[in-house]
């Protein structure tokens, strides 16, 4: 899978992930400019986890984005659809529980979770309002979500900049750092296809969740978006 569609097929996109797992936190890192690690910093902010709480993780990968929230003492569900992101996760940290999930399909009861999230993981999944659905219907009422995303900068020279980044720079930087390059274009495509911010939140609220809001972390490259379910 190398050109971007929202009608993706999840059997290619996990594939595609299986094939970049060893190598996909150092990838990550060096395309981001090593701003990755500051927007994982923002979303456990935003999340607020706290001791006993029960938090999912969905789209983990190899549970890179779930260990601040273990470390504040909550209980976290790493999830994802790619058995060789889980894989390369559980020889990291085999205390996690990993556990492999539909992001439409979730294996989890209603009302389980007091905070869900996904980082970077919304825009590759087959049906983006299935997911916002399931995602609700296992939180429980009261609960939120946050939901950390690549978007659209909002200064229009910077956003000018930031495509040509992503179609002309970006693909060189991955053939030289990642096991499956072609992937990385698929995900540049991706990213220029995504909603906006509003859209993204108008996205939310037709699934059930309230009070959404969002902000935008390097003038847009990243939103975070955030909403409750009602209690």
């Amino acid at each position: 899978m190398t050109r971007a569609s929202l009608d993706k097929q999840p059997h290619e996109v996990a594939s595609m992930f299986d094939d970049v797992a060893e190598r996909y936190d150092l990838t990550n890192d060096v395309l981001s400019l090593g701003h990755a690690r500051l927007w994982r910093k923002e979303v456990a902010r935003a999340v607020d986890a706290r001791p006993a709480q029960k938090v999912l993780d969905l789209a983990a990968g190899t549970a890179t984005s779930s260990l601040p929230f273990a470390r504040t003492g909550a209980y976290v569900v790493p999830c994802d659809f790619s058995l060789g992101m889980l894989r390369v996760g559980k020889q990291r940290h085999s205390w996690l529980p990993f556990t492999a999930g539909d992001a439409t399909r979730l294996p989890f009861k209603d009302d389980t979770f007091d905070a869900v999230t996904i980082s970077f993981g919304l825009r590759n999944v087959h049906d983006t309002d299935a997911a916002l659905r399931e995602l609700h219907r296992v939180t429980r009422p009261g609960g939120r979500v946050v939901i950390c995303e690549f978007s659209h900068p909002t200064w229009a020279p910077f956003r000018t900049v930031y495509t040509e980044y992503l179609m002309r720079a970006l693909p060189p930087v991955a053939r030289a750092v990642s096991s499956n390059p072609d992937a990385y274009v698929y995900l540049a495509e991706s990213i220029r296809a995504w909603p906006d911010q509003p859209a993204l939140a108008a996205r939310l609220g037709g699934a059930g969740w309230t009070k959404v809001a969002w902000r935008n972390l390097t003038g847009g490259v990243v939103a975070l978006h955030r909403g409750f379910k009602a209690g």
